[in-house]
């Protein structure tokens, strides 16, 4: 299950459906993992958008509230000569509000694997209580995922003091541990706070991006590196994050070594980076990684 935000991520030419526990959740939809996604959208003609294309991905719009007061989520998204993003993130939409309703809580059985969420969808306070609720009644057996991924002034330290309280995996880069670091006044190096995070949250797995140098896992008592390659043909790398999580939930719960988690998720990323927006068009994008999870052989 993921739960969190949808929108429209608006770039200067075009525009993309987007949000990182949506983009999450139709990787998985499109790599054959069954998954809901819960959220909110407006009731005006973006939300309509909305609910039609997720209706076409195969996901229920049942899992999807419908606001009569605020509006569907807006990012506005600019680029650099790199192709990394700078978001413009609008407030007090829709997604916001999500409501922690007997719909909500009647899915949290024991058929739950793992919930994936993140810190954006907790900045408001209806939001925080929302999901902190919605965590807190899950089945003892169910796993929670935090993908971190932290947005100017949409964050604070009691959202992610209580996120990782609830999580059993975390998922960050360089950047939001340095930001975690500094706002709780850890100076150690790197891996003695991740190993100090493990053991204060009780966590099973860290994982840590570092774009262009690559990525790290963190397990008690273990540590995995796995180099990035370097990618000639970057368009972008929005969403490439959220394709990282989208494998690393997978591996996690399929138990694969972590070399082999770290590969198949990095390699998922610089693929994403390679497409317009976090979403690919074409279902052929992800052929080569069913393969990998039904542990069958791909031949291109």
């Amino acid at each position: 299950m993921s739960i969190g935000e949808i929108l429209f991520d608006i770039f200067p030419e075009y525009k993309r459906i987007g949000g990182a526990p949506f983009n999450f959740a139709f990787h998985l939809k499109k790599l054959g993992i069954p998954v809901r996604f819960i959220s909110r959208v407006g009731n005006d003609p973006e939300g309509e958008e909305i609910l039609s294309e997720i209706e076409r991905c195969g996901f229920t719009t049942e899992d999807v509230q419908v606001d009569n007061t605020h509006k569907t989520g807006k990012v506005n998204v600019k680029l650099d000569k790199n192709g990394v993003p700078k978001f413009d993130i609008q407030k007090n939409v829709a997604y916001d509000f999500i409501e922690p309703d007997q719909s909500v809580l009647s899915t949290l059985d024991s058929t739950i694997d793992l919930i994936y969420f993140g810190s954006l969808i907790q900045r408001s306070k209806c939001g925080f209580e929302s999901i902190q609720t919605i965590l807190a009644n899950r089945n003892p057996k169910t796993k929670c995922m935090y993908d971190i991924n932290l947005r100017p002034d949409c964050y604070n330290k009691d959202i992610i003091m209580e996120s990782l309280r609830q999580a059993d995996i975390l998922k960050l880069n360089n950047e939001e541990l340095e930001t975690i670091k500094q706002m709780f006044g850890y100076k150690k190096e790197t891996n003695r706070y991740v190993e100090y995070l493990i053991n204060k949250f009780s966590l099973e797995m860290v994982a840590l991006t570092g774009g262009y140098w690559g990525s790290e896992l963190f397990l008690k008592g273990q540590h995995t590196a796995h180099r990035a390659v370097k990618i000639n043909d970057i368009v972008d790398t929005v969403g490439a994050g959220d394709g990282f999580a989208a494998l690393l939930a997978i591996g996690f719960l399929q138990q694969w070594e972590p070399q082999k988690i770290l590969s198949v998720a990095s390699e998922f990323a610089e693929q994403i980076c390679v497409i317009e927006g976090a979403i690919p068009d074409n279902d052929k994008f992800y052929d080569k990684f069913r393969y990998i999870i039904t542990d069958r052989d791909y031949i291109n």
